[in-house]
């Protein structure tokens, strides 16, 4: 048993993390300042003896006592990162200053989830580790985009300089129950819209390609990385290689939700890639992970947890 800290243990993510490790009987700190996190994600584990939650924005020090952190902290939406911009930046260099130091003196050990977003729109594909990607520097994304650079810079530096144990997962597109109904991602706009019978939204021409992982192959791939040896930080992809287009994806979940919505097409936001697939040989090596879950089986459930959301 192990206490573990999970910063935006309340968001998409870091709840299902949280609802994993709890299960396995760790003792869980989840710390969220709510920004995007949502206390109803996280409201099945109130009454474990074994998982605390604290209301706390990581820009701020932090001191507990934990033996690992997991690092989640930050907005992933494009909505909800370009609404405040100076924040998304501060959160994920900051946050990363304020973990980094708790881990330092706490000697635990310290995984950073980055992003896919590091490559930019990427002129390697599909994208491998060694790619140092095409980003914009001051783009409406770069609040996001280098604020990812920077934590995973820092995380290097404190492992070259501290001797810390760092692991840096680089997240490929996510989707699953818990994802916010206006995040503005493209599986929860599409499933959304559908249900509701509203017209699917693209933006371009749907051409542009995605790779989608579905949550608990990434919570199996972020414990496998947590417990590798010391020697190997990462970073690491990890992701669904699966490509499909986002026409593709509309499709599928007009067909899966049987819905009467018709695909309408708008103007391609500034900066949004073109392609996204995750070279996943570094992840199959090292922590003998591949995902398991395909795209319409995984759509399935997040369909049905999209349909009861909707309904209540």
């Amino acid at each position: 048993m192990r206490r573990i800290l999970i910063t935006g243990g309340a968001g998409f993510v870091g709840s299902h993390l949280s609802k994993r490790l709890v299960s396995e009987g760790h003792d869980v700190l989840c710390v969220d300042n709510y920004y995007t996190g949502n206390k109803e994600n996280i409201a099945p584990l109130m009454g474990r003896k074994n998982f605390e939650i604290l209301r706390h924005d990581v820009t701020f020090p932090l001191y507990v006592e934990v033996d690992e952190i997991y690092n989640l902290a930050c907005p992933a939406s494009p909505i909800y990162y370009q609404h405040d911009p100076v924040q998304t930046t501060k959160t994920s260099v900051h946050g990363a200053i304020n973990m980094l130091g708790l881990a330092k003196r706490l000697n635990a050990r310290i995984l950073q989830a980055s992003t896919s977003e590091v490559y930019g729109d990427p002129k390697v594909h599909p994208q491998v580790e060694s790619y140092w990607g095409h980003v914009n520097p001051i783009g409406v994304r770069s609040c996001y985009d280098e604020g990812k650079r920077c934590a995973e810079t820092l995380f290097f530096d404190y492992k070259r300089q501290h001797g810390l144990n760092v692991k840096i997962a680089r997240l490929f597109n996510t989707y699953g129950p818990n994802m916010h109904p206006d995040d503005g991602r493209v599986v929860s706009n599409f499933i959304v819209q559908a249900l509701q019978g509203k017209p699917i939204t693209i933006y371009g021409d749907g051409s542009q390609t995605r790779s989608f992982c579905y949550i608990d192959d990434m919570i199996e791939a972020f414990i496998r990385l947590m417990n590798t040896p010391e020697d190997f930080s990462g970073p690491v992809n990890l992701g669904n290689p699966g490509e499909f287009s986002i026409l593709e994806l509309a499709e599928i979940v007009v067909s899966l939700t049987n819905s009467s919505s018709e695909i309408c097409f708008k103007k391609l936001p500034h900066d949004d890639p073109v392609q996204r697939q995750p070279d996943i040989s570094l992840a199959k090596e090292k922590l003998s992970w591949t995902p398991k879950v395909n795209l319409e089986d995984g759509l399935i459930k997040t369909i049905r947890y999209f349909e009861l959301l909707i309904k209540n």
